[in-house]
Parts: C-alpha cells; structure tokens; sequence
C-alpha cells in the first residue's frame, strides 16, 4: 500500500478563542467568575463592566457605571430609534424584532455624539500635556470650532435643556467619586470657552449628556468602544418599553406621528428613600 500524500491530508482544523464565557456540564463562567456567585451579588452596572473590561471594578465605579445606564434609558417618543422600534412594533412584529430595530437606528447623527466627543476630548487632552495646559487646549479647540464648526460641538447644546439634568447629576456623581480628572475637567473647560467666546454671544451651548459620559468615561478608563457599547446597551431597555407600549395602547399599523404625542404618566414624584 503507496504510503499516505501529506499534502492531500485535511488540514487540522483551529480552533478559535474567547476568554468571555466558558460554558461547562452545571458550570457557566463569565471572566472566570461563576455566574452564580456574581447573581445577587454585583449589581448589572458592574457585570457589564466585567464582561466588557475583564475585571470587576471597584465599588465607586460600578457606581458610576450604574448612574450612566440609567442616565440614557430614554430619550421619549421623538428620537429615531425610538420611532423604528415604535413602527416595527405596530406591525405585529416580535418585541425582540422592534428593539433591534430601534439598536439599528443609531448612527453618527443619532448616539454618535458621545463617541466624537471622547475624540474631541482625547485632541484636547493631547494638547493641554503638549504644553497648553486644560484651559488653553479649551480656548484652541473652541476657536477652531467656532471657525471650521460644528457648533454646537458634540456633547454640547441641547433643543431642549437650557442644563442638562442627566449631565448635572452624572458629572455631580463624577465629583463625589474623585472622577473628575483630565477629561471632565477640559469639559468643563470648553463649557467656559464656548460662554465667553465673542462669536457665540447669546448661544447656550451647555455640557449635555453625551459630553459628561464621553468626560466619564474617560476618566473612568474605558476605552471608547466600550463607552459606545455601554450607551447601546443602556438604551436597549427604553426601546423595548416603547415597543411593548405600542402594542398595549394603540391600534395596529398607525401612522406615527412624534410630535403629536402627549404625556400622560405619573405626575413628579421622588424615588422613595433615596436623595433627591
């Protein structure tokens, strides 16, 4: 018998790798932590992090992590990604199918924000350790906008807020935590720039949500990717309340119209035992 060609032997086949989560006959490990140790033990904010950096975080910024999902759960009835869950919704279609729906609705123009902000902030911070300082890589960025735009910048200005709720209390939090390093502060920087800048008198161009989670998460040490992973996912609820109100309230395979929605909720009231 003519021995065996090498050559003509199927290649071995290889295997891939993830070091995410290892699955095993009673046994599941996320990051090497079994998923029932972590049940009832870290809270989603921290197992978010841990499945997206590798590690748990400390405390104060499982925290933070926290305070950011649930400063971008929803955005109401008129943003895009609301409006493509809402109209696959009325369809008949699956929730699940509204709500990636909904995820397929963001781009540079909607949920974009955040991540050019952190680029902005990333070119400041390069300037200010080149030699300008915070406040003078504030002026030189706000001049070149004010120029070439866009104004207003990414993670500033809002159609709405004169301030920023979301952003006022996540940067308060940001303050309480001992966060408030390169990135929030040349925020806060341009914030000032851009209300004493001569060409913008009259303009409120205040530090919006997206600004102090791109500020944030800098100084917390997520890479951006992961910044816009965790805005995606924090969204995801949201969606799927629309998708569900949808189909409950109104009649299939309406017209819907974003500016003729009215609130109709609960009046203001404070979450029970907790600061206001």
């Amino acid at each position: 018998m003519a021995p065996r060609n090498p050559a003509s032997s199927p290649a071995k086949k290889t295997q891939w790798q993830t070091d995410l989560t290892g699955i095993s006959p009673n046994r599941i490990l996320v990051r090497g932590y079994r998923i029932d140790d972590l049940m009832g033990r870290v809270n989603f904010g921290e197992a978010i992090y841990l499945l997206l950096t590798g590690e748990l975080p400390s405390p104060s910024v499982g925290r933070m992590m926290d305070a950011m999902l649930v400063s971008f759960i929803d955005h109401g009835a008129t943003p895009p990604s609301t409006l493509a869950s809402r109209n696959v919704a009325t369809t008949g279609a699956s929730i699940r199918g509204a709500v990636a729906a909904g995820v397929l609705g963001f781009g540079p123009h909607h949920g974009g924000d955040a991540l050019a902000c952190r680029a902005l902030l990333d070119e400041g911070l390069r300037l200010a350790d080149a030699g300008d300082g915070v406040p003078g890589a504030a002026r030189t960025l706000v001049d070149r906008l004010v120029k070439h735009g866009p104004i207003p910048p990414p993670g500033f200005g809002h159609r709405y807020h004169s301030i920023d709720p979301r952003a006022r209390r996540l940067l308060q939090i940001a303050h309480e935590l001992e966060f408030d390093h390169g990135y929030t502060q040349l925020l806060r920087a341009m914030e000032h720039s851009l209300s004493q800048h001569a060409d913008l008198a009259g303009r409120t161009l205040p530090i919006n949500i997206d600004g102090a989670i791109a500020a944030v998460c800098g100084d917390i040490g997520l890479p951006s990717e992961v910044a816009d992973a965790v805005l995606i996912i924090s969204r995801v609820p949201g969606l799927g309340a629309h998708a569900l109100e949808e189909q409950r309230r109104e009649a299939p395979m309406r017209v819907i119209d974003p500016a003729d929605h009215v609130y109709d909720g609960p009046a203001e009231r404070t979450v029970p035992g907790r600061r206001k």
